[in-house]
């Protein structure tokens, strides 16, 4: 009898075990317009059943995910309007920060009121992308300078952010950066870190930006507008890259590589099939690192079976995309923010 009772409860754990990391084949995707304006929308975070947004001409907000009621506002620095291309949060608070100069990040607390904490000036700074790896400790990238990419971290909940020193950081080529295109040239899976360039390499620390490692993948990128727009991770080992070349978007060869061992060896799949350009690419939640969904202004397309294959299902142009759970997502794009139900 006891031997019977451990075979049914590890049979009931298996069974359980599928259900929960279950295997989804997308056929299509049904589209609703959640808000529109005269902006351009690369960065969303899903956070308290709140969509955060972050644009230019200074403008940032929220989608209710209850009832998709927008509300917005701006932020103005001295007599400009910050091009905003960066969010992240914590429990408490939403980060936001503007690429090119003035480098300006907010921290936007229960008072709803942001706080600049950090600024940089300089005539090449240029910041890409932000993430929290956890309630105290973020980070984000940009592009090269001085030798090295930038990099800011914070270990005071977002309060303060210091520079990282070239001399703690691997040597960066002349022009060597990340595409602000979608908020997700960073990938963090508890203390893991992976940073995704245009020179088709991978920054990888495995202690929360303390050390530091390159590697390569076979992304093409021998012009500027090529490279890595986007990087996401399933867990500690399953990894995605994707990217192209936003000038010929048409281009399939070379865009999007998998790894299986954390991201120091990566392999090209579908190669000169598609999808073709995309700027931003996310695991299908409680889907085995199997189901993959891309989005560019090229359209959205989905793989079911971890790249090998994928299929168009809508022409429908984005930026970026976030999953609330493992059929619906929120996306944005030049002047609006979407819903997106796959089925």
């Amino acid at each position: 009898m006891g031997k019977n009772y451990i075979l049914f409860l590890l049979v009931t754990l298996l069974f359980a075990f599928q259900r929960k990391e279950k295997s989804t084949d997308f056929t299509g995707v049904e589209i609703e317009e959640v808000y529109t304006d005269s902006l351009s929308i690369r960065a969303i975070e899903l956070t308290n059943n709140k969509l955060f947004f972050a644009a230019n001409k200074g403008i940032y907000g929220f989608v209710d995910l209850a009832n998709d009621e927008v509300t917005t506002n701006v932020q103005k620095y001295e007599n400009s309007l910050p091009e905003f291309r960066s969010v992240g949060h914590t429990s408490n608070n939403l980060f936001m920060m503007s690429i090119a100069n003035p480098a300006l990040l907010y921290k936007i607390d229960k008072s709803g009121k942001p706080m600049l904490v950090y600024e940089e000036h300089d005539t090449i700074v240029f910041y890409d992308a932000m993430r929290f790896w956890n309630e105290m400790e973020g980070i984000a990238i940009g592009d090269h300078m001085n030798g090295c990419l930038s990099i800011i971290i914070s270990r005071d909940g977002g309060h303060s952010w210091n520079k990282v020193s070239c001399s703690d950081l691997p040597d960066s080529a002349e022009g060597e950066g990340a595409f602000a295109a979608s908020n997700t040239n960073i990938s963090l899976i508890h203390d893991h870190t992976w940073i995704a360039t245009t020179s088709g390499r991978i920054y990888y620390s495995p202690n929360k930006g303390i050390n530091w490692e390159v590697f390569l993948t076979p992304i093409v990128n021998e012009k500027s507008t090529q490279g890595i727009y986007s990087i996401d991770f399933y867990n500690e080992k399953i990894g995605i890259a994707i990217g192209g070349d936003y000038t010929s978007p048409e281009d399939q060869h070379a865009n999007k590589a998998i790894t299986l061992d954390g991201g120091r060896n990566w392999q090209l799949i579908a190669d000169n099939m598609e999808p073709n350009y995309k700027s931003c690419v996310q695991f299908v939640p409680n889907s085995g690192g199997r189901g993959l969904v891309a989005v560019g202004f090229t359209g959205i397309s989905y793989s079911g079976d971890q790249g090998r294959s994928w299929k168009q299902l809508s022409e429908e142009s984005l930026y970026t995309i976030r999953f609330v759970n493992d059929t619906l997502a929120y996306a944005a794009g030049r002047g609006r923010i979407l819903k997106l139900r796959f089925y």
